[in-house]
């Protein structure tokens, strides 16, 4: 029953995140420059709880300094500074930090200097510090954006979700392929037509159907019959394919809130959805091998681990749906 055991686990980590379902909050910095010597920073800094001591303001390039003691004040959950620095030369080459990460998983930088691309970091509490690259390409772009699309699919608990209740419910390698398919690729028009700007809507009514897919979903599990299986079952990549796009509408305004570089909006773009898929392939596997394990194991085991899957993934689902409605 060691399978069982893991997998009721698994279920059991996922309470923890039940409050914060698509929580991708990465913190922010950017600096921009005025004139040959003057570039403005500001910066956004997240935080679960209220830091205890006053924040740290962003390690500046050396060669640069404050012109006066940088402005900070809390705003929506977050800290938010902003202040001038003067820099006796090119900033290239000089390292940029934010010292005392306090809770978010990482810190998307964006620098811009007059006349040349802007280019793009990225800050992790391992990792605080980096170095501003002297001629920045698209290649840094698409390693920043690549793996936040990573860290989104698999930090993003709705998404993910829906993604193992899809597996559950078709649970044929090659089925759940063509579903995966088929998700990908509809949520990949919605999420670029977003993000690009050709459509868009609301995000709390998005967020609160993404929350609906995923308890249709463990529906469906529940009833599943292959004796008289419903549609779902028999074409799970036509479900797969219409609530992709939706989902595209929350991967959007994941994205939309972390900004895509003004120069390189398609290699973002490109990197950011290569990442999710990227994610979503490494959790469909995995599922898939938990499948394998329990129904070799015992059918019992299968349909009992099943059970239990399908009701913690409604009951989470559906508590979703509730706090975003009334929200």
């Amino acid at each position: 029953m060691r399978c069982f055991a893991l997998l009721c686990a698994a279920l059991w980590m996922l309470l923890p995140a039940v409050a914060q379902a698509d929580e991708l909050r990465p913190g922010y910095l950017e600096l921009r420059q005025e004139n040959a010597q003057d570039w403005q920073v500001v910066w956004k800094q997240p935080f679960a709880a209220a830091p205890v001591q006053e924040p740290l303001p962003p390690q500046i390039p050396g060669i640069c300094a404050f012109t006066a003691p940088p402005e900070m004040g809390v705003s929506q959950a977050a800290i938010i500074g902003r202040g001038q620095i003067q820099c006796s030369g090119a900033i290239g080459g000089q390292s940029l930090g934010m010292p005392g990460m306090i809770g978010q998983t990482d810190m998307l930088v964006r620098i811009q200097p007059l006349g040349t691309p802007a280019q793009t970091l990225r800050l992790t509490s391992q990792n605080p510090v980096a170095s501003i690259a002297a001629e920045p390409g698209t290649v840094q772009v698409l390693r920043t954006y690549f793996v936040l699309g990573v860290e989104h699919i698999l930090a993003g608990w709705d998404h993910l979700l829906f993604v193992i209740a899809l597996v559950l419910l078709v649970q044929n390698w090659r089925i759940v392929v063509i579903a995966a398919t088929a998700f990908t690729l509809s949520h990949s028009i919605t999420l670029a037509a977003a993000a690009l700007g050709f459509v868009g809507l609301p995000q709390a009514p998005v967020e609160a159907l993404i929350a609906l897919s995923i308890v249709f979903l463990a529906v469906e599990i529940i009833r599943r019959d292959e004796g008289n299986p419903t549609l779902t079952l028999r074409k799970p990549w036509i479900v797969a394919f219409l609530f992709g796009l939706l989902h595209g509408f929350g991967f959007a305004g994941a994205l939309n809130a972390i900004g895509l570089p003004q120069g390189d909006v398609v290699a973002a773009l490109l990197a950011f959805n290569i990442g999710v898929e990227a994610g979503q392939l490494l959790v469909v596997a995995a599922v898939l091998l938990v499948l394998a394990s329990l129904r070799k194991l015992s059918a019992e085991a299968l349909a009992t681990s099943l059970k239990i899957s399908s009701y913690a993934i409604g009951i989470i689902g559906a508590y979703w749906l509730v706090d975003r409605v009334v929200a």
